[in-house]
């Protein structure tokens, strides 16, 4: 029995969706599992079946023109400061190497003639934030190196697009002259759109958005509505769809580097509106083809791929970063990072259907009928070529990066440091206690004032919504290993470890204990569930920490336990009331974090980090040290 087009459009979503969560659970690259789903749809239930082409093509660049909006959107200046001038050559040099070495390789070993074999070196110029971001929050890369990688695989998504929309017009275009202009012209065309297109409908958003002449509830489908307004104002302008990446890419830049409106929450719309359409799309693109089409690439398919990330990929990087600061290392990592993603499927769908309608009239293009044929039939490989490089660098760089991160030394195998959700007085002295014992901590906060107060500590912050991805994709997680969520709210702290158990994992995330006592004020029940371990003990919560440090009440000191002051006369000293909350071994220099509950007793030889009463018994000796 067919299905019907709801039916399957459904299943689509629910089995995209599936897929993403299965590869969540399973640590793997979530494109593979969405790739083997797309198959599998193809072979039962054809695409063009459902969806005819002329519909499904400007939906995909549509949905892409959304995805690489959202990537903009996590595009900072500020870490262009150190690592600018590498983003720079890798997204030019490193580029045109790219497609230069791309193009050959392509020719000589998959494709008859030379203009589908550049159209695919310009295609595989791009990696994209879909496959490369994931990567780097499982992998957790030095600060740098990490911030090189994110741009790179934004901006050069844009830019390979573009490269591809000027070698599909010189395809179109008749003799080397008229081509040489077509290209010049598209090219300051596309640049041209994207700055005015792009930038000038992202200052007038903010305006809009700073006179609160757009209403909250309207606040995101105003923005969603504006994306697919300058992408179509683009393909109007220019007469190619493409180049409507470069506009939207423009208009996320400049909307994530103003300081005049907060976005936080039109971010978290785009991020899951996002992984809604990546799944989509990768569903619906890798069901048009069947293994059948990948096999048919036969060994030199094989050879290609080699090619391109043994010898194309480094000979880029290298040849791109020669003369900047960063070391070899660091080389060495970027030229095993180039998986493949939704915008190289995306771009080679839409060709391969534009160039198979062009080349139906080869008189047009002054081209011979057996030529035609020639191009045709390279047509037809150029989207199983590029699936496969998909699947190939996705399960390559996924499932070894990792590995050569911590060979390399830019990845710390056990990282001990602390991301810590909320700003608060407590978390900051906590923080605080932490780094003078030579951890790393990071702290989260949407609460401006708090972040005011962590800076005036010296203590690394970052403001924003713990629970935003693209605030989580943006953080450097280098040297944090654990996450705690210290937040005032409940639901945000067990949210907040649901999200974080992917990159700590479920031993790694710790929470306070849910307030009942608020609760039964609020008369409620409806408490969040404890998703993370509790710290500390069940009786803290957050108001009674941060009013035990604000009332100075309690202080936060380090105590040496040894044969002579034990944890017993360290209980006797400070009384009931005092509460380990960190616990150092100094052989192994890791740092344990207190749980409630936890029945073993910190040994000697150990140091712990403790909230204590500021006034201890007088008749005691203080054998230990203030941290404040």
């Amino acid at each position: 029995m067919t299905p019907s087009p709801l039916i399957y459009l459904s299943a689509v979503v629910v089995f995209g969706i599936a897929a993403q969560w299965l590869a969540w659970r399973l640590k793997l690259p979530a494109i593979l599992l969405l790739l083997a789903v797309g198959f599998a749809f193809g072979q039962w239930l054809p695409v063009d079946k459902y969806i005819e082409p002329e519909l499904l093509f400007p939906a995909v660049s549509l949905a892409v023109a959304v995805i690489l909006f959202e990537g903009g959107l996590t595009l900072r200046f500020r870490e262009l400061r150190s690592t600018g001038g590498s983003v720079w050559r890798l997204v030019t040099i490193g580029c045109l190497i790219t497609g230069v070495l791309g193009a050959l390789a392509a020719r000589f070993l998959i494709f008859d003639a030379w203009p589908i074999a550049i159209l695919a070196g310009a295609i595989f110029t791009v990696t994209g934030p879909t496959v490369v971001i994931p990567l780097l929050r499982a992998i957790r890369p030095s600060g740098r190196i990490s911030k090189i990688a994110k741009w790179e695989g934004i901006v050069i998504d844009p830019i390979g697009a573009m490269l591809a929309v000027l070698v599909f017009e010189a395809i179109k275009s008749a003799g080397v002259g008229a081509a040489a202009a077509t290209v010049a012209y598209e090219l300051v065309e596309v640049l041209a759109t994207g700055l005015i297109v792009g930038g000038g409908v992202a200052f007038l958003l903010i305006i809009l958005f700073e006179q609160n002449w757009i209403p909250d509830f309207l606040d995101a489908p105003v923005l969603l509505a504006s994306v697919l307004g300058v992408f179509a104002a683009s393909y109007m302008i220019t007469g190619q769809a493409e180049s409507g990446l470069v506009t939207v890419t423009v208009m996320g830049i400049v909307l994530a580097n103003q300081r005049r409106v907060e976005i936080e929450h039109l971010i978290k719309f785009k991020e899951s509106l996002g992984v809604l359409l990546i799944s989509v799309l990768f569903i619906l693109l890798s069901g048009r083809i069947s293994p059948t089409d990948i096999s048919q690439l036969g060994a030199n398919g094989f050879l290609f791929l080699v090619v391109l990330i043994l010898l194309v990929r480094p000979l880029s990087v290298f040849a791109a970063t020669l003369g900047t600061k960063i070391n070899w290392k660091e080389r060495t990592f970027l030229a095993w990072l180039a998986p493949r993603g939704i915008v190289a499927a995306a771009v080679a769908s839409v060709f391969v259907l534009e160039l198979e309608h062009v080349l139906d009239d080869p008189g047009q293009l002054g081209l011979s009928a057996d030529y035609a044929e020639l191009l045709k039939s390279d047509t037809q490989l150029l989207v199983p070529l590029t699936f496969l490089v998909i699947i190939a660098t996705v399960a390559t760089y996924g499932l070894t990066a990792g590995a050569l991160a911590l060979r390399l030394g830019l990845a710390d195998q056990n990282p001990q440091g602390l991301l810590i959700a909320g700003a608060g007085p407590f978390a900051r002295a906590a923080a605080r206690a932490v780094r003078k014992e030579g951890f790393q901590v990071l702290l989260v906060d949407s609460n401006r004032e708090n972040i005011r107060a962590a800076r005036m500590d010296d203590l690394p912050c970052r403001h924003g919504n713990i629970l935003s991805e693209t605030l989580q994709d943006d953080l450097d997680l280098s040297g944090l290993g654990r996450f705690l969520a210290l937040t005032p709210n409940d639901e945000v702290n067990s949210l907040a470890v649901i999200a974080m158990r992917n990159v700590f994992g479920r031993a790694g995330v710790f929470q306070l204990p849910v307030n009942k006592v608020r609760l039964t004020q609020e008369g409620r029940e409806d408490a969040a569930p404890v998703e993370g371990r509790r710290l500390f003990d069940d009786g803290l919560t957050f108001s009674e920490l941060n009013r035990r440090v604000v009332s100075e009440e309690g202080v936060i000191k380090k105590t040496m336990l040894t044969e002579e002051f034990d944890f017993a006369a360290f209980l006797r000293q400070h009384g009931a009331s005092a509460i380990v909350l960190f616990i150092l071994l100094a052989k192994s220099k890791s740092l344990s974090v207190k749980v409630a509950g936890e029945t073993q007793p910190p040994q000697q030889g150990q140091k712990i980090i403790s909230l204590v009463s500021s006034t201890p018994p007088e008749e005691q000796e203080n054998l230990d040290e203030p941290l404040e």
